[in-house]
């Protein structure tokens, strides 16, 4: 007669797999072929965070050439308007006409006029 084995609760608790949160706080799950399984997936998972990082720094920089960026633009249109100003300022008229007096030239008092040449149809 076969003897049957009288398991109790204790000895199917003992049995039983400890849960996945206890195995990692008790970093079982790295002696185990589960580590050596999915090392594919661990090593992608290190390359996506990675990645992840180096976008947040290049995102920075190009943040910092797009102020800086800014910042010559700015500068770029306040000279503008300086020499725009500077360039109104010496070619005011009256200003022209007593520039062009020590020349013996004078402002025309007749308007000017402008020529127009119709083109003919052999120019089309």
């Amino acid at each position: 007669m076969a003897k049957k084995k009288i398991t109790s609760q204790s000895d199917r608790n003992v049995r039983k797999k400890p849960n996945a949160l206890t195995q990692i706080l008790n970093g079982e799950f790295l002696t185990k072929s589960f580590v050596l399984n999915n090392l594919p997936f661990i090593f992608f998972g290190l390359f996506l965070l990675i990645l992840f990082v180096s976008k947040g720094y290049y995102v920075k920089q190009i943040n910092d050439d797009i102020k800086e960026t800014e910042l010559e633009v700015n500068q770029n249109a306040a000279e503008f308007l300086e020499v725009k100003s500077s360039f109104e300022a010496k070619t005011k008229r009256q200003d022209l006409i007593e520039k062009l007096g020590d020349r013996n030239l004078k402002e025309s008092l007749n308007a000017t006029k402008v020529i127009r040449i119709k083109p003919s149809r052999n120019d089309r």
